[in-house]
């Protein structure tokens, strides 16, 4: 399989192009960067700017991205244009970007998921199995990543959020409480607080207390390399290679719905 890594020189970028580089399925035809990014022209193989992706997507089979919101949304619009499949791993999408995203899968395949690893994809389906047995218990969401990431809360955390949210038949950003702070900050019942911690170079914790009276349950997962991460990008590479388009997310890669 031909892919285009987009992202090339960031943390997951990087993991993802040394993974594939030891996995026979794989051929990177292209490790891209920013425009003026002081990567292009390092690595193996060698990163190229991302103003050139036009022109590798004539012969690739999938696009792997892991940018920031408004460079993934003009890839999609080369992914499209070619009829080439993506995975997007960025996070920190508006729900207006969120839409587009939606618009764009009605002619290109795309498996959009703010976590790739399998655990955290199972810890999704426990949540909102305990949200249903559970539903009269308080929900708190904690993760914690490194000190050099961008957006809070994680892409994660919010998909916990939403996964409460959809059992109580409401959306995330209606019943998410991100922080508190103040005299005022008593907790209505539905409501989800959502904590950020950024410190060292934790790669992602992310724990969600169920807590009702008397007792306290909590699921956890932890992420000890961000391996785990890249393996489950390659995993929806290869699964949505014979895919129709439309817009899917690691539960559908997994099997897990």
């Amino acid at each position: 399989m031909k892919i285009v890594v987009c992202g090339a020189a960031g943390r997951m970028g990087q993991t993802i192009v040394n993974l594939a580089k030891g996995d026979s399925n794989f051929e990177i035809i292209a490790a891209l960067e920013r425009e003026g990014s002081k990567a292009i022209g390092t690595g193996n193989p060698a990163i190229s700017s991302a103003k050139d992706l036009d022109k590798f997507l004539q012969e690739a089979d999938g696009i792997i991205d892991f940018t920031n919101p408004e460079s993934t949304l003009n890839n999609l619009g080369h992914a499209k244009k070619y009829n080439v499949p993506i995975i997007i791993g960025t996070t920190g999408f508006s729900e207006q970007q969120k839409q587009e995203i939606d618009e764009f899968s009605k002619s290109v395949a795309i498996v959009f998921s703010p976590n790739m690893s399998i655990g955290v994809n199972l810890l999704f389906k426990l949540v909102e199995e305990s949200a249903r047995k559970i539903s009269d218990y308080d929900v708190e969401i904690l993760e914690l990543h490194h000190n050099k990431k961008k957006d809070a809360p994680s892409g994660t955390a919010a998909k916990l959020a939403e996964v409460v949210a959809s059992v109580k038949c409401k959306k995330g950003e209606d019943i998410a409480v991100y922080g508190r702070h103040g005299t005022n900050s008593l907790r209505t019942k539905d409501e989800v607080g959502v904590f950020s911690i950024r410190a060292g170079d934790i790669v992602g914790d992310h724990t969600v207390y169920f807590v009702g009276p008397g007792e306290r349950i909590e699921l956890t997962h932890r992420a000890s390399s961000r391996d785990t991460f890249a393996a489950g990008a390659l995993r929806a590479a290869k699964w949505i290679i014979n895919q129709k388009p439309g817009l899917y997310d690691m539960a559908d890669v997994l099997n897990l719905k």
